[in-house]
């Protein structure tokens, strides 16, 4: 096994391992080579958990993907046969795409391309950052095989941002949010001759071909990952954020509201959680009057479930405010009851707008303490209480057995007997000595 393939599997969780082997045995099967491409090698070697599974094949891009959904039971999210390129929502919450290795030739920005069939240096090569254009075998001959035609790896270890060619700005100008984007979720610099080409690209205006859309796309993955605040104030500081909203620059962006929001829900919330792309939005437009903030949302083009759920967003955060800030503290079932049946929107609003202590101190409470004690109880706990899978009553006595755990006091220490030898003495750097009392419910 090479080194890369036994990092690979370092950073596989099991669903994504599934994805991965299922794929490179469709290949094998097909007679043709796969690569692991994109974002999943960037973030591989820079040793950050993998979000995405992004394949690259010869030919039949779309023939392998619905073949990969099927055989590992998922779905397709969707298509472009022009590019020949599918993305997939596989079992255990995995994200992957499947495309054919081409080039790709633009007469405007953002027109549409002329594809042609390539090899994978060429594929890789017409990639937007150098962090991206790297690939690595799963194919039988050369598994394990690294290709880097454009030395993205040494862009990754001085954490910089370089074009994988000059048009890459020119062929997708969508790019231009995406270097932003990139800039302050990795943290990473711009080379010189970037930024030489990104203020090129704004002087011939590529940006003016980019729909409203692609901005969208690259804010949500944004919120996702971390330098959201930072993302914006880029975009703002050159003239790019105006494709969302005209009213979004000076004192009505809401910068400071951002970085608050950011650090709240990363001080108190555990890593992982979900992003919350409503709590952001909400965020964002908080200074806007009511026309233009209706205006900003309908550029985003909320989904239907989205906007149902925008529509009451803030009638349900003072809700769940008002039960984690009560006077009168909640006992533990409460506060787990609350958050369970909360969105992650709404989580992160009460977190943003609550001045109370007690609200971060219960919010931290529930992910730390109540949340892992409800996990034990079972559905085999449940069918011995005497109810069964896929019943209302299911529900009920499962509630009332979490209900039951989290509210029960813990047991008091053992009273030392008289006979017992004296204690021995406290050792605070060690850790030894009189069991510490249980911390009290918040």
């Amino acid at each position: 096994m090479s080194d890369y393939l036994f990092m690979l599997d370092n950073h596989l969780d099991a669903g994504q391992t599934r994805a991965v082997e299922g794929i490179r045995q469709l290949a094998t099967s097909a007679g043709m080579n796969v690569w692991l491409t994109g974002g999943a090698m960037r973030d591989m070697l820079r040793g950050a958990p993998i979000r995405d599974l992004d394949f690259t094949v010869e030919h039949d891009a779309l023939k392998v993907g619905h073949a990969l959904a099927k055989s590992l039971e998922g779905g397709v999210v969707s298509e472009d046969p022009l590019k020949r390129w599918i993305e997939l929502a596989l079992p255990g919450d995995v994200t992957a795409s499947v495309s054919n290795a081409r080039t790709e030739h633009y007469t405007k920005p953002g027109g549409k391309p002329q594809i042609a069939p390539a090899t994978i240096h060429a594929d890789l090569a017409r990639r937007d950052f150098t962090i991206n254009a790297i690939a690595l075998s799963l194919g039988r001959g050369s598994r394990g095989l690294l290709v880097d035609p454009v030395n993205g790896q040494a862009d990754l270890l001085s954490r910089e941002l370089r074009l994988a060619n000059p048009y890459a700005f020119f062929d997708d100008p969508a790019r231009l949010y995406r270097l932003f984007r990139f800039q302050h979720s990795l943290g990473f610099t711009l080379l010189p001759r970037t930024e030489s080409q990104l203020e090129n690209a704004l002087l011939e205006e590529y940006h003016a071909a980019v729909p409203a859309a692609a901005l969208v796309r690259e804010l949500r993955s944004a919120v996702k990952e971390g330098g959201a605040p930072g993302m914006i104030a880029g975009l703002d500081a050159h003239g790019l954020l105006r494709t969302l909203s005209p009213a979004l620059t000076g004192a009505r962006l809401n910068t400071a509201g951002l970085t608050k929001f950011e650090e709240v829900a990363h001080s108190v919330l555990p890593s992982g959680y979900p992003g919350g792309w409503l709590a952001f939005l909400s965020v964002l437009t908080e200074k806007l009057n009511v026309k233009d903030r209706a205006a900003a949302i309908r550029t985003v083009e909320l989904t239907p479930e989205e906007t149902t759920l925008w529509k009451n967003l803030d009638t349900r955060v003072k809700t769940l405010e008002g039960v984690l800030g009560a006077p009168r503290a909640p006992r533990p079932s409460q506060i787990w009851e609350a958050l369970y049946s909360a969105t992650s929107d709404e989580v992160l609003l009460v977190l943003y707008r609550s001045s109370a202590g007690a609200v971060q101190d219960r919010i931290q409470a529930y992910y730390e303490r109540y949340l892992p004690l409800s996990q034990d109880v079972t559905e085999d706990d449940v069918i011995a209480a005497g109810a069964k899978p896929g019943t209302a009553k299911y529900d009920k006595v499962w509630r009332t057995l979490i209900a039951a755990k989290l509210n029960a006091k813990p047991p008091k220490p053992e009273a030392e007997s008289a006979d017992d030898e004296a204690p021995t003495p406290v050792v605070a750097a060690a850790g030894v000595g009189r069991p510490r009392k249980q911390p009290s419910a918040i």
